[in-house]
């Protein structure tokens, strides 16, 4: 994961942002989904490549913290996945509340932070799958809750069909705020919202400096850098780069940035100022696996990517996995 940085406070509901970074898991879950090839690279002690998810599970967001394990959330019922990255096995967390998990990021307390595309937001304990919490992040109509990442003191979501970030400010010790603590902040600037049920906010994550968040729009293909404070973006400067077009995950360690378009089954990589202001193309990551993949997290080395094959009709026989390449 990427260092921590000096943080930006906004001033939210008057509480104090707090830090909360990626971080250990809990206990190995008991079951396995491995199969024959997981067997084969366990035996050749050899993290497997390839992770095979539950038929039918279709796979969006991922998160991974210090430990060895990935956490994947599922656009079918929400059921959230946990797999050990040493063996490839793995199992349900969490059953589904029955609507979608999209981006999910998890913290240093053990905490999973879900955004539920229609159903607002949910913290689920990464260690026994229970419901921490749960919020409706705005009754305006139509919304898409995407994506999720956690800087200090705050947890903040993007909606992709509204031109609003949300953020969930966290008590000093880390307690999660109250339903109504909600805070919308309103995106401006260079951001010109699509109309439609266009992808606009997709990816989120944060300036290398810390000073601002990164924000990709999907539709238009801009990377746009956001003050918190007051939701003003100016689009990232990245050269002669092809626009971000279907840009979806967004991944920072250092200052290098790691951008999934999906249907383009690629990862462009970039490297930023601190302050991301403007970036310079490095190179495209590919893989003949690659399938829809969505969004990216990195161990030890290596970036783990869920297929999420949008372009295949989605069945409860459909098989989905997460692909692991050189970061």
């Amino acid at each position: 994961m990427a260092p921590e940085h000096r943080s930006f406070a906004p001033h939210l509901n008057r509480r104090r942002f707090l830090a909360a970074g990626a971080a250990t898991a809990g206990a190995v879950l008991a079951g396995s989904a491995g199969t024959s090839a997981a067997a084969a690279e366990r035996t050749a002690k050899t993290p497997p490549t390839v992770i095979h998810l539950p038929d039918g599970f279709r796979p969006e967001g991922i998160t991974i913290g210090g430990g060895p394990y990935a956490y994947l959330g599922s656009l079918g019922d929400g059921s959230i996945y946990r797999a050990d990255l040493r063996t490839g096995e793995g199992g349900i967390l969490s059953p589904g509340p029955g609507t979608p998990s999209v981006g999910l990021k998890l913290d240093h307390r053990g905490r999973l932070f879900v955004a539920g595309r229609g159903q607002g937001a949910r913290v689920v304990d990464a260690r026994t799958g229970r419901i921490l919490a749960s919020y409706v992040l705005t009754t305006a109509t139509p919304t898409f809750a995407n994506d999720v990442f956690l800087t200090p003191r705050t947890a903040w979501f993007t909606d992709s069909f509204q031109p609003v970030l949300y953020a969930l400010p966290l008590g000093r010790n880390g307690e999660l705020p109250d339903a109504d603590e909600v805070v919308k902040i309103t995106l401006s600037g260079d951001w010109s919202q699509v109309s439609g049920e266009v992808v606009n906010a997709n990816g989120i994550t944060r300036t290398p400096d810390g000073s601002a968040l990164l924000v990709v729009q999907s539709g238009v293909g801009g990377l746009h850098r956001v003050n918190p404070r007051t939701g003003v973006t100016r689009l990232v400067d990245l050269g002669d780069a092809a626009p971000l077009t279907n840009g979806d995950g967004l991944l920072l360690l250092g200052r290098t940035l790691y951008v999934v378009q999906n249907r383009q089954n690629a990862i462009d990589v970039f490297e930023l100022a601190a302050d991301g202001r403007s970036g310079v193309f490095r190179r495209r990551v590919t893989d003949p696996r690659f399938d829809v993949p969505t969004t990216v997290a990195a161990y030890r080395g290596r970036l783990y990517l869920p297929n999420a094959r949008f372009t295949t009709t989605p069945t409860p026989q459909t098989t989905y996995d997460v692909i692991s390449v050189p970061a």
